[in-house]
């Protein structure tokens, strides 16, 4: 039983080498470890700050860049509805102008068939008054061989005709 109950020098030497241990491990030892994983702590910690500073930067590009996308689409919308509008625009002045276009043509047409018209009876007139001048010339020339007879009548419808 003696190897399972120490003898006091043994604890007494262990006591003392395991306190001179013990005074160097504090001294040496533990002070560099304990600086270390105090900074590997900070360099954890830095480097979660630094994480959630990034995520805080993203989500704020983010909502700007939803903000920017909306705008842009805004802006867009905004464009498509003023070419649209000028589109209509330039197809109503188009409509109009063909209009007026067509309009003066039709009046230009009008005026043109009436000139036409006018020359076409004026000259049917011509051509009729010749035609009756001829006819009454044979008709009174057959009637009237004689010229006291053409004088009497020249002198009659002198009388009645007006000049303009």
């Amino acid at each position: 039983m003696e190897l399972v109950k120490p003898g006091l020098g043994l604890i007494f030497w262990m006591t003392i080498t395991f306190s001179i241990v013990l005074y160097i491990l504090s001294k040496f030892a533990w002070k560099p470890i304990l600086k270390s994983l105090r900074e590997r702590e900070d360099s954890i910690n830095n480097a979660l700050n630094a994480a959630d500073e990034a995520r805080k930067q993203m989500d704020e590009l983010k909502a700007n860049n939803e903000k920017l996308l909306n705008e842009a689409r805004k802006e867009r919308d905004m464009m498509l509805k003023e070419a649209a509008e000028l589109k209509d625009s330039i197809i109503s002045q188009a409509k109009k102008t063909a209009d007026d276009e067509a309009r003066k043509m039709i009046v230009n047409a009008n005026d043109a068939i009436e000139k036409a018209k006018v020359a076409a009876m004026n000259q049917l007139k011509t051509e009729v008054a010749e035609l009756s001048v001829t006819m009454a010339e044979k008709i009174l020339r057959k009637k009237m061989e004689d010229r006291s007879q053409q004088e009497a009548f020249v002198n009659e419808n002198l009388k009645t005709i007006t000049l303009n």
